[in-house]
């Protein structure tokens, strides 16, 4: 069993005479655009730290998996835990164990149930769904002088507060206009796969279609690809969520997106505050701290 838990292992795991100090980054999926970023970037800003060894904890989008690798984590009994949980209910117990027995503990963009945890670092995504819906009835407004037109969601996956969140945040907005109707949505748990077949549903049962919301860039550009394929990507409006400059921002320079919704990966202020709690025992951090998002739209 610990064989295969260490064969999920990947990241900045070389061994050093210099490395003291073990931080144990415990991702929920690794195979998600937004996640390997978030990867790559902790592995940039932990490589100039040769006093920490630094590894990364692939859940593979497995809730059960990945408490099993908190578990293993802790035998080891890292000097830093940062999660980043694949579901809020199911995680919560094993990261309070973790707080509990002494490891100090960052839980990274998605919240738990109680706050198991030495600080939550994230970005608001119900702000996000708002401004993605004040967009949204700003486009409309544009395209037929007032704000009404037929609206596609596709959402994140089921019971991850962070697809909550932003369809809360739109439709705050959004169900003020009862001239803007949502004619399908749809979950595609965040992958671009999913997100294909999702809007081929769509489009089948809607001849008419203004804005594809979809909760992040994948989906975006998957609904965009099935739209493509039927000849109607140019009546559509495809708007996404992360602005990834690889995905999100490039897609809307290439005029694929009208926009995107920045989600900060949180790295760079995890490793601020963990560098702080390895080097002075005395800090404490906030409870939380919360990053801004920014609008990308064409020029």
């Amino acid at each position: 069993m610990l064989l295969g838990l260490l064969a999920t292992v990947v990241g900045c795991d070389k061994p050093s005479a210099t490395a003291r100090r073990l931080v144990v980054f415990s991702q929920c999926n690794n195979a998600e655009p937004y996640r390997a970023a978030q990867n790559k970037r902790f592995e940039e800003l932990f490589a100039t730290h040769p006093e920490i060894k630094f590894v990364i904890y692939d859940g593979q989008a497995d809730a059960s998996k990945q408490i099993a690798q908190i578990e293993n984590a802790m035998l080891q009994k890292p000097d830093l835990l940062i999660v980043a949980p694949f579901e809020r209910n199911a995680l919560t117990d094993v990261m309070g164990r973790a707080v509990a027995a002494g490891i100090p503990t960052i839980c990274l963009e998605r919240d738990i149930v109680k706050p198991n945890y030495t600080t939550f670092i994230s970005s608001d995504n119900v702000a996000i769904g708002r401004m993605a819906g004040e967009f949204i009835v700003d486009l409309l407004k544009k395209k037929h002088g007032e704000p009404r037109g037929k609206l596609v969601e596709i959402t994140g996956m089921s019971g991850v507060q962070g697809a909550t969140d932003r369809h809360r945040g739109a439709f705050e907005v959004l169900n003020k206009y009862p001239g803007i109707k949502v004619v399908h949505q749809a979950t595609a748990n965040w992958m671009q796969a999913e997100a294909m077949p999702r809007m081929e549903e769509a489009l089948a049962a809607n001849p008419e279609i203004d804005v594809v919301y979809a909760h992040n860039d994948p989906m975006a550009y998957g609904a965009y690809l099935a739209a493509k394929e039927k000849g109607r990507a140019k009546d559509i409006a495809f708007i996404g969520v992360d602005g990834l400059p690889t995905e999100g921002v490039k897609y809307v320079e290439e005029g694929i997106l009208f926009a995107t919704f920045e989600y900060p990966l949180c790295a760079d202020k995890a490793v601020e505050i963990g560098l702080k709690i390895l080097e002075d025992k005395s800090f404490k951090p906030q409870s939380q701290y919360m990053l801004e998002s920014r609008a990308i739209t064409r020029k």
